[in-house]
């Protein structure tokens, strides 16, 4: 059976009454309101009803259509706290990367605060000794990479017996980064009469192949998103940064002070997100309002009249209080994350660029969520410029642009004359080009802010877009031949050996999932793989060489510990 959901303009978010309705705990749906998420999305709407059945689920959704809550709130909805330790795990997640672990165990964490749920991240590239002490105390919910989760089920430290569902997120991911066989050995050491949900972006034929084997009679979800017309957006630049999490909020500003937007929209998904990001932008000088479910209809329109009269310089919004606003002047709409669906993003930016004006588009993107990016290329086949984040060295040029260009409409605009007294006097002891400085540096006090500097984050290599209904794209490593050279980003290339090749069975993909998912990099990160008999060499970036041998180091490759150091020969 297969169930399509069409996604609606708002990717993320209504009132908790949307969540209510699919038959969630109380106490899950209060923790959902507490956070301020106002609607269920597509595949939440489709999936939550089925799994709260106990039904076993094969659905196809990208990365960001709000999979993870999908999967999650059933699993806090099905607990049993009252279990000892050893039984108490009911719920085994497998993710492809250490990155996407943690922000699964971060928004379990979120989501089942009321319950009292407890969920435990394992991956490599950490502390098996601590990860042993958590899972001992007991765990509801074990979030794990596929490595890691083997290490432990030998070591018989994480117990399986009670586990009730196993969820496998970005199934395809894990497939592309070699961990066919481990995923094979991890559900054969599940109990047979588990619940299997598998999200995956493509339901290819070896994704069919896992549901055929382990799935039984499961629903079929297929997120659609509608074909976007090319050249709706034809008048709006569209550009992204690249930005780890921890780094977004600094990068906004930067962004927002180099591009000194006449009116702008920053979109959020979450209400508690545009509260959040309202308090922090204007305690830095911004003038900026919150718009989401939260306020009341005269605050709405209050904030709304704000905008429309040039009175508030940002607006903080939510898709769903957004719907229906209609301002001609918008200069620049920002997406602080990447939306859920490309129809969403062009609903999003449309909302400059009117009336014949042009009008920029800026979109965060977290490494991992270049993907995103890469399905909105695809389906509106258009180009999103990749910037790289305003540096400390071009936020001090642009200051000084706008210094430049504030002095000349103040030159202009004449009536000087209280103040060339002063210049005159001081004429006599410096000379006139010291007074201008030391005049524009006194102007300029206050200004300095955000000296760190943001790190710059690897971007994936990227061809033109393919068209809407375009085939798809090339499948990943595992298929490659054993001496595969993988297309790189233009970096410095060191080269790392493995103490391991052909004659222990290692793969391209073993070596590519070992880096990206102990280290929590994107694959664009890897460079060429040379495969021998008896060791391996590969290329990544030299600036992030030493974190990748202390992470393979700490971890194991086909079950074995291997020598890991830079390669001698170079």
């Amino acid at each position: 059976m297969t169930q399509r959901a069409d996604k609606p303009d708002a990717p993320d978010t209504e009132t908790p009454a949307g969540f209510a309705a699919l038959g969630l705990d109380p106490r899950v749906l209060a923790a959902l309101a507490a956070l301020g998420y106002e609607e269920p999305t597509p595949i939440q709407s489709a999936a939550i009803p089925p799994l709260l059945a106990g039904r076993d689920v094969l659905a196809q959704a990208a990365t960001g259509t709000g999979k993870t809550a999908a999967f999650a709130l059933p699993l806090l909805h099905r607990l049993k706290l009252d279990a000892p330790p050893r039984e108490r795990t009911t719920a085994l997640v497998l993710v492809p990367t250490r990155e996407l672990a943690m922000q699964v165990a971060e928004a379990i964490y979120r989501y089942g605060k009321s319950v009292g749920a407890t969920s435990v991240p394992i991956y490599g590239g950490a502390a098996m000794d601590a990860q042993i002490r958590s899972l001992k105390r007991g765990a509801d919910i074990v979030i794990a990479t596929p490595g890691r989760a083997l290490d432990h089920i030998r070591r018989k430290t994480v117990h399986l017996a009670g586990v009730r569902t196993v969820v496998l997120d970005e199934a395809d991911e894990m497939l592309d980064m070699g961990f066919a066989e481990d995923l094979e050995a991890i559900l054969a050491a599940t109990p047979a009469d588990k619940q299997v949900a598998l999200f995956s972006a493509t339901l290819a034929p070896r994704i069919s192949a896992i549901a055929r084997t382990h799935q039984r009679d499961p629903l079929v979800i297929r997120i659609d998103s509608e074909a976007v017309k090319a050249g709706k957006s034809a008048k709006i630049r569209q550009v992204a940064y690249i930005v780890p999490r921890a780094h977004k909020m600094l990068a906004l500003g930067r962004i927002l002070d180099v591009e000194q937007p006449k009116s702008a929209i920053v979109f959020c998904r979450t209400r508690t997100e545009v509260d959040d990001l309202t308090e922090t932008l204007n305690a830095r000088g911004y003038h900026s309002e919150a718009l989401h479910g939260g306020l009341s209809q005269e605050q709405s329109d209050r904030v709304k009249k704000k905008l429309r009269a040039h009175t508030t310089d940002l607006l903080i919004a939510t898709d769903v209080a957004a719907r229906g606003l209609d301002v001609q002047h918008v200069s620049h709409v920002v997406n602080y994350d990447v939306p859920a669906a490309a129809d969403a993003y062009v609903h999003r930016i449309g909302r400059t660029g009117r009336a014949g004006r042009t009008g920029t588009a800026i979109t965060l993107a977290e490494p991992r969520e270049q993907r995103m990016l890469a399905n909105i290329e695809r389906v509106t086949g258009q180009v999103v410029e990749i910037a790289s984040v305003p540096t400390v060295a071009d936020l001090k040029t642009r200051r000084l642009e706008l210094a430049q260009a504030s002095l000349r409409e103040v030159i202009l605009g004449g009536d000087l004359e209280q103040w060339t007294g002063v210049v005159v006097a001081l004429s006599k002891e410096f000379k006139m080009t010291d007074i201008a400085a030391a005049a524009l540096k006194q102007s300029a006090s206050g200004s300095e802010k955000d000296e760190e500097e943001i790190p710059a984050t690897a971007v994936r290599e990227r061809s033109r877009p393919p068209k809407y209904g375009d085939p798809g794209t090339p499948k990943g490593t595992p298929g490659a031949p054993r001496s595969a050279p993988r297309p790189r980003a233009t970096w410095k290339v060191a080269k790392i050996y493995v103490g391991g090749g052909k004659k222990v069975k290692i793969r391209p993909g073993d070596l590519v999932g070992a880096i990206t998912g102990e280290l929590g990099v994107d694959s664009g990160n890897v460079g060429a793989i040379h495969i021998f008999d008896r060791h391996s060499i590969v290329e990544v970036p030299e600036t992030i060489v030493d974190e990748v041998i202390a992470a393979l180091a700490a971890t194991t490759i086909k079950g074995k510990k291997l020598q890991i150091r830079r390669d001698r020969s170079v």
